[in-house]
């Protein structure tokens, strides 16, 4: 790790400690597999990923880009944390996953390399763990082929996110393990969308995720007041 990479080492360090429970759908992870389903349903509605080059930044153990693959796309999930990675190629072995392949590299790096290459970004989950999230949009947006798609979700930085997301999720209810969310690196709507102008991307829809704890069923709607996403375009002219 140099200090050059755009990651927190002991955010890596938290979710590597997890990564053996990524597909437990009874651990932690359980809200990511119960998500999963309305986000794909959500990217696929807007950018068809069938047939399409597809990259999830901070693919974790592989969640979204397994389904991905399995809506027919081809998928390269790139993160930083080589354990959950690991999970993910063998997750993929053992339920005979076709066309995703895994990658240990930062977006940034990967856009340096690969740079207009992938007809889909999808990036979720991820921006309020690192030091420069705006700096992983940039790399998203130049990753992404003219005319291409750039989906984000993450959490809105209010008080109402803090006592849902983080009193009653981590502390009260306890779905998601004390600390996986720090406040002050919540990320407001108005500062996504300002990054992703800044990156040359058009915010084109946003969506809400609401969840009932009872229940546990979640749902899209139009409050982004906590968990909520974005659908941005890289304008078709652009290089």
């Amino acid at each position: 790790m140099t200090d050059t990479v755009n990651a927190d080492p002991a955010e890596l360090a938290k979710f590597s400690e997890l990564a053996h429970r990524w597909w437990d759908l009874e651990s932690e992870f359980r809200p990511l597999h119960e998500i999963n389903p309305l986000r794909l349903d959500w990217i696929d509605g807007i950018a068809p990923i069938a047939g399409r080059k597809v990259l999830d930044v901070g693919c974790g153990g592989g969640i979204l880009a397994d389904s991905m693959a399995r809506k027919g796309a081809e998928v390269l999930g790139v993160d930083l944390a080589d354990k959950a990675l690991k999970v993910a190629q063998l997750h993929a072995l053992e339920a005979g996953t076709r066309g995703v392949k895994y990658r240990s590299v930062s977006a940034e790096a990967l856009a340096a390399e690969q740079p207009a290459t992938f007809d889909v970004v999808t990036c979720m989950e991820m921006l309020e763990h690192v030091p420069d999230p705006a700096s992983v949009v940039k790399a998203c947006a130049d990753l992404a082929k003219p005319g291409g798609w750039v989906f984000f979700s993450t959490i809105n930085r209010s008080l109402k996110a803090f006592m849902l997301a983080i009193v009653g999720a981590e502390y009260v209810l306890g779905m998601l393990p004390r600390g996986t969310h720090e406040y002050q690196k919540l990320i407001r709507p108005s500062e996504l969308a300002a990054y992703c102008r800044a990156a040359g991307l058009d915010l084109r829809h946003t969506r809400g995720l609401e969840h009932n704890p009872v229940t546990r069923r979640y749902w899209l709607s139009s409050d982004t007041s906590v968990n909520y996403m974005f659908a941005t375009q890289k304008p078709a002219g652009s290089l």
